[in-house]
């Protein structure tokens, strides 16, 4: 059984230690370390608890016999690139239940024309995780606005816009707001 624990951990930008904390009953971030890498055995009752801890469904973080992956053929580093050393590969992203996505139409800050955005969606008690991300918020009548959360204040956020020269958002009450953690970018030849 090969986990995607690692991966969807990275992807929610949270840390062994982080994802211990949220365990119930709390663990340590060794126990998850060794989890994740395959040195202790993996079983139903692990999965359950640090499915609740990434707050995803149990069976994502098992990589399926049918998930695409790819071979990884060199890493980039400070250096230059170089061969990754030891097989290594890349799976296709999985979304969680909160996942929402957006379609980039028009390039605006760092995203381009064609862009697919995937955001986790968050409650009001968690908004504080999306400081200095760009998220998405709810509006009334079925608009929306995006940007960089810069600043919340009860129940006030402030957003910076993606755009130059657009002016900074103040949202008040928001049902929810949506972090951008995956971008999909395709390149045109």
């Amino acid at each position: 059984m090969i986990s995607r624990i690692r991966e969807i951990r990275k992807a929610r930008g949270l840390t062994l230690a982080e994802v211990a904390e949220r365990c119930t009953p709390p663990t340590t971030a060794v126990t998850i370390g060794r989890l994740e890498t395959g040195v202790r055995s993996l079983s139903v009752n692990w999965l359950e608890r640090i499915a609740a801890a990434l707050e995803v469904d149990p069976k994502s973080l098992i990589a399926q016999a049918h998930d695409e992956t790819i071979a990884v053929a060199a890493l980039l580093s400070a250096e230059g690139p170089h061969a990754a050393g030891e097989p290594l590969t890349l799976r296709s992203p999985a979304p969680s239940p909160a996942t929402i996505g957006m379609i980039v139409r028009v390039s605006q800050g760092d995203y381009r024309a064609g862009d697919q955005l995937w955001l986790e969606q968050l409650p009001p008690p968690r908004f504080a995780e999306a400081l200095n991300t760009d998220i998405l918020v709810p509006r009334p009548v079925g608009r929306f606005a995006f940007g960089r959360l810069a600043e919340i204040e009860g129940t006030r956020i402030r957003l910076i816009p993606t755009r130059p020269s657009s002016r900074q958002s103040v949202i008040s009450d928001a049902p929810w707001v949506a972090r951008v953690h995956t971008l999909i970018r395709q390149f045109q030849p």
